[in-house]
């Protein structure tokens, strides 16, 4: 990514973070009421994630889950037992993402981009496929896209993390790393538009199939 791409997609960033919270303010703040009252704790909660050049920050989310004794997994399948009644409706129709317009607004995300990992995946990152690291993590991006499915493939698996670790991963790495050596900011604004108009765009980047 050239500096005057760079400089583009920041705008674009900047512009569009600050637009969002001011009309969908209102909308996150209920979210996080409700799930407030949901799941008995604060209704936001903040994440370390990797960030650009391997920084640490905080992703912030509306907060879905309770926790269950016994499961500590970071895969979250479908059915995961620990996701509310309200926190799938949530999922569902990404609204926990929403409190994220923050993070792009404070420079620590994108709009798109690979999604930001926890550091016992972003570590596991070798050789050429750390220039995924050389952009801001995103909201949403071609490997979101293609594997806009995943907790229903992981809910399939016999073993999910392992699923995840050999098969879900690496092609996420792959995408992520194709996104950062092709980027375009065309690309980018088809990725927000099949992440907006699901169903409509799916030629953009087709769901993965494990077959």
């Amino acid at each position: 990514m050239s500096h005057w791409q760079g400089f583009i997609k920041r705008g674009f960033d900047l512009f569009f973070s600050l637009s969002g919270l001011i009309l969908v303010g209102w909308l996150i703040l209920i979210c996080w009421l409700l799930a407030s009252i949901d799941t008995r704790k604060n209704g936001i909660f903040a994440q370390e994630r990797i960030g650009k050049n391997g920084c640490i920050f905080k992703i912030m989310k509306i907060r879905t889950m309770r926790p269950r004794e016994g499961i500590t997994t970071v895969v979250t399948r479908r059915d995961d037992p620990r996701i509310t009644r309200l926190g799938s409706v949530l999922r569902r129709f990404k609204l926990d993402e929403l409190p994220q317009l923050v993070n792009v607004l404070l420079g620590h995300m994108s709009f798109v981009g690979p999604r930001p990992d926890v550091a016992s995946f972003a570590d596991s990152l070798a050789g050429d496929d750390r220039i995924i690291l050389s952009v801001r993590p995103g909201i949403t991006g071609p490997a979101t896209l293609a594997f806009r499915y995943e907790e229903e493939l992981l809910a399939k698996s016999d073993d999910p993390e392992l699923y995840n670790k050999k098969v879900i991963y690496p092609e996420k790495v792959r995408l992520n790393r194709q996104y950062v050596e092709e980027y375009s900011f065309a690309k980018d604004f088809l990725y927000i538009v099949a992440t907006l108009l699901p169903g409509v765009f799916d030629w953009v980047v087709p769901p993965f199939d494990p077959k």
